[in-house]
């Protein structure tokens, strides 16, 4: 659901050649120095040839946003969530099944329709605009997300197809792909994840009919907006809609997770959704947020067609379940080829209860990394995003362990701790100090940093 950022956020380094579905001509390095040194061929960002990338069977001209990488484009057309008998696949075949038995029509039929094969290539008005996010809003900074140009990106939410499936006409979906964000570098963090995206319209008559005397009561007002329902709705709308969004997402929950599951609501406030509520469950003694919703922004809905509706959305990150269901401890995994992982999740139904077997914990390697900041903006998403170029699937974490200002020159100095470790085999000091030397220049020649190596 759009504006929930931080709970969507829920995954080997080679010389991996681009999906045949991918062609990229000429990725921009944007340089802000020169460096007297230059990064080793193998862990090289790219040189660019021409200004455009070819991309699904498209081609999009680059510009002064463009700043998508090889290594995301690398990823694009995986569509993990449909390879069958993946923990995404399982995680979203439940939920399918779970909405398909629990939700039908009149005729009988599946109430929801769902839409698992939509093109994460999206224009930033789906993106942003039909969702109603203001132009000078933060989620749209380029330092969060991957453009291909001023006009195109990669989604950063199934969010993105909201207008666009209400306005065909649909009452009730599932959307599901992967997304696209700049973020940081640690176990349950990966630039590429996997969402679902859940929407339910009503009508007066489907949302009061089985309210004793509820013929009189109406959709909408025009009354005055506050934290706990829009100026155009009534209360009473609100209140049934809320429940019915807590009813549905309560019963997904225990039927993934099991009966005595714990779950508790936090309420929030988001500026173009109200109510709005992170579901919370307990998980081994802790409470950890799994999906953000809320009753739908009506302005949105009433452009896409429905003017005479009201509904609710959720957004649910399917690697946040995964781990949870599966013990999965490290959200890369999710991209491994080793078939030690793959098979732990071939068994003869989608409901068959998996506890992840730890390949062998093969050791870290720590290098620190210490720079001083330019003085043009400097944006630590730009830091981890070379990280990731650079290093690929290497990259267990990355953390800030100091800031300082010097206090003559007020030049500010960050010191990075990158912790290296393979998910499949052990890591040597020479292929590991090659890539953090490699880090080194390309954040000197990229990001315009002084170093202090």
């Amino acid at each position: 659901m759009a504006m929930l950022w931080k709970f969507m956020r829920v995954a080997k380094y080679s010389k991996t050649a681009l999906s045949p579905k991918v062609k990229v001509r000429g990725i921009p390095t944007h340089s802000r120095r020169s460096s007297s040194k230059s990064v080793p061929s193998d862990f090289s960002v790219g040189a660019p040839c021409s200004n455009t990338v070819e991309l699904l069977g498209k081609s999009y001209p680059q510009d002064d946003y463009s700043n998508v990488t090889e290594k995301i484009l690398s990823k694009v057309g995986k569509n993990l969530h449909n390879r069958k008998h993946h923990p995404l696949w399982l995680i979203k075949e439940q939920v399918k099944e779970h909405f398909y038995k629990h939700y039908l029509g009149r005729r009988g039929t599946p109430l929801f329709s769902v839409h698992d094969g939509l093109s994460p290539v999206v224009t930033v008005q789906q993106n942003f605009d039909s969702l109603l996010i203001p132009q000078n809003h933060a989620s749209r900074r380029k330092e969060d997300n991957y453009y291909l140009n001023r006009d195109h990106m990669l989604r950063a939410h199934t969010s993105a197809h909201q207008w666009d499936l209400i306005h065909s006409g649909l009452d009730a979906f599932l959307a599901v792909g992967d997304v696209y964000r700049r973020d940081t570098i640690d176990n349950t963090h990966y630039p590429v994840f996997h969402q679902m995206e859940g929407v339910r319209l009503f009508s007066c008559h489907e949302l009061f009919s089985s309210i004793k005397d509820g013929e009189g009561l109406q959709l909408f007002e025009q009354g005055h907006r506050t934290a706990h329902k829009q100026e155009c709705h009534t209360m009473e709308a609100v209140r049934l809609v809320e429940f019915n969004l807590k009813q549905v997402l309560t019963k997904l929950m225990t039927h993934i997770f099991g009966d005595g599951l714990q779950v508790r609501w936090v309420d929030c406030y988001f500026p173009f959704t109200h109510p709005s509520f992170e579901m919370e469950i307990n998980f081994q003694g802790e409470w950890m947020e799994v999906l953000g919703c809320g009753v739908m922004e009506q302005q949105l809905v009433n452009s896409a067609g429905a003017q005479d509706k009201i509904g609710w959305a959720f957004g649910l990150g399917l690697e946040r379940l995964a781990m949870i269901l599966y013990d999965i401890p490290d959200i890369r995994l999710f991209w491994s080829e080793d078939e030690r992982f793959l098979k732990q999740f071939i068994g003869p139904h989608i409901w068959q209860k998996i506890k992840f077997q730890p390949l062998s914990r093969y050791p870290p390697l720590i290098n620190d990394i210490s720079f001083w900041l330019p003085s043009e903006t400097y944006s630590q998403n730009d830091f981890y995003d070379l990280v990731r170029t650079i290093g690929g699937d290497l990259i267990e974490k990355v953390v800030l362990l100091d800031e300082f200002a010097h206090p003559k020159t007020k030049k500010v100095s960050h010191c990075y701790r990158i912790i290296y470790r393979h998910p499949e085999r052990t890591l040597t000091q020479d292929e590991v100090h090659r890539i953090h030397q490699a880090i080194e220049e390309s954040a000197v020649r990229e990001l315009g940093v002084e170093g202090r190596f």
